[in-house]
C-alpha cells in the first residue's frame, strides 16, 4: 500500500503515461480477456460492422488503463482536484430529498468511472454517503479499494450484511450506493431475467429489493467521460414510494437506463466482465416475493 500511495503521488501526466504503456501491453501483448470482450460486443451490437466494433474495443481498453490508474490516483488526490474532475450536473435532484431528512437509494452502473463518483458523491452530496460492496479474492484489491473509496467520509458496508446495515443505521440521513449491472453468479443471489443489450441477461434483484425494504426514492447516477480525466454525471430520478409487493418497476427502470448509455457510450462500459457466461442461472419466478 505504501507503493502504491506513492504512485499515487506522480502528476497526472506521467501517471497517464503509464497508462498509455499499459494499453500497449493489455491490448497487443498479453491480450487481456480480448476473446471475451469481443464475444461480448458482438453479441451485444449484431448490426455494427466490424470496424466499429474494433475501434469501440480499443477505446474501451484505453479507458480501462486510465481507469487502473485513477484508481491508484484515489489515494491521494485532494477534493479539490478530484471535485473539478468529476461533475455533478444537476445535484439539486438528490440534493432536495437529503436536505428534507429523506435517504435515498443511488444506483450507477459500470461506466468509467465509477470508483471517481463515488468518491466525489462523498463531498459533493449533502448527507451521509453508505456504499454496497463485495469482496473479493484479492487481499491487496479489497484494501485499496477499500482505502479508496472510505478517504471522504463513505461507509462501507458488505453485501452480505446490507438488510442488517439498513436497520443499524436507519435514523442516518444517507445516499445508499449500489453499482448492480455485474453478472449474479452465487447461487444465494436474488435474479431477475430482462432482455439487454439484445440478449437474454439476469441481474441482480438486491436494488428492487432495496427500494422494497427502504421505500427511498431512487436516482440512477448517468456518467459519461468528457476527456481524458474529466467526467461528469446527471441525476436521473428513476423511481419514488410507495412500491408494490410483486413491483419490479426500479430494477427495470435501472437496466433501462444502463442499456441506454451503454449504447450511447459503448466504450466507456466494462466489457471485460464476465457479464454473460455459459451457465444460465434461471431466475426466481417470483423474485418479488423473495
Amino acid at each position: 500500500m505504501i507503493v502504491a500511495k506513492l504512485i499515487s503521488r506522480l502528476p497526472f501526466w506521467v501517471l497517464y503515461g503509464f497508462s498509455d504503456f499499459l494499453f500497449l501491453i493489455s491490448y497487443y501483448v498479453v491480450r487481456y480477456r480480448r476473446n471475451l470482450v469481443w464475444n461480448n460486443l458482438q453479441n451485444s451490437f449484431p448490426d455494427k460492422p466490424e470496424t466499429a466494433l474494433h475501434a469501440i474495443e480499443k477505446e474501451f481498453y484505453r479507458n480501462l488503463c486510465d481507469y487502473a490508474v485513477e484508481m491508484v490516483k484515489l489515494l491521494t488526490i485532494s477534493p479539490q482536484e478530484l471535485g473539478r474532475r468529476m461533475v455533478f450536473t444537476n445535484p439539486e435532484i438528490s440534493t432536495k430529498y437529503i436536505l428534507e431528512g429523506q435517504s435515498l437509494l443511488n444506483l450507477a452502473s459500470h461506466q468509467f468511472n465509477w470508483e471517481w463518483l463515488l468518491a466525489a458523491g462523498s463531498f459533493t452530496l449533502p448527507g451521509q454517503m453508505d456504499f454496497v460492496y463485495q469482496p473479493v479474492n484479492s487481499s491487496f484489491f479489497n484494501r485499496l479499494s477499500l482505502a479508496s473509496r472510505t478517504r471522504f467520509g463513505a461507509y462501507a458496508i458488505k453485501r452480505d450484511e446490507v438488510a442488517r446495515e439498513i436497520v443499524k443505521r436507519k435514523n442516518i440521513v444517507r445516499n445508499i450506493a449500489l453499482v448492480g449491472d455485474q453478472y449474479p453468479g452465487l447461487k444465494h443471489d436474488k435474479k431477475y431475467a430482462v432482455t439487454f443489450l439484445n440478449q437474454d441477461t439476469v441481474f441482480f434483484y438486491g436494488a428492487n429489493q432495496l427500494a422494497k425494504l427502504t421505500q427511498f426514492p431512487v436516482m440512477y447516477y448517468k456518467l459519461r467521460k468528457i476527456k481524458r480525466g474529466y467526467y461528469e454525471t446527471t441525476i436521473v430520478e428513476l423511481a419514488k414510494p410507495p412500491y408494490a409487493k410483486d413491483d419490479h418497476d426500479v430494477l427495470l427502470r435501472y437496466v433501462r437506463e444502463i442499456e441506454r448509455i451503454v449504447r450511447e457510450r459503448p466504450s466507456e462500459w466494462l466489457w471485460s466482465h464476465n457479464r454473460w457466461k455459459k451457465r444460465h442461472i434461471e431466475a426466481s419466478a417470483d423474485p418479488g416475493n423473495c
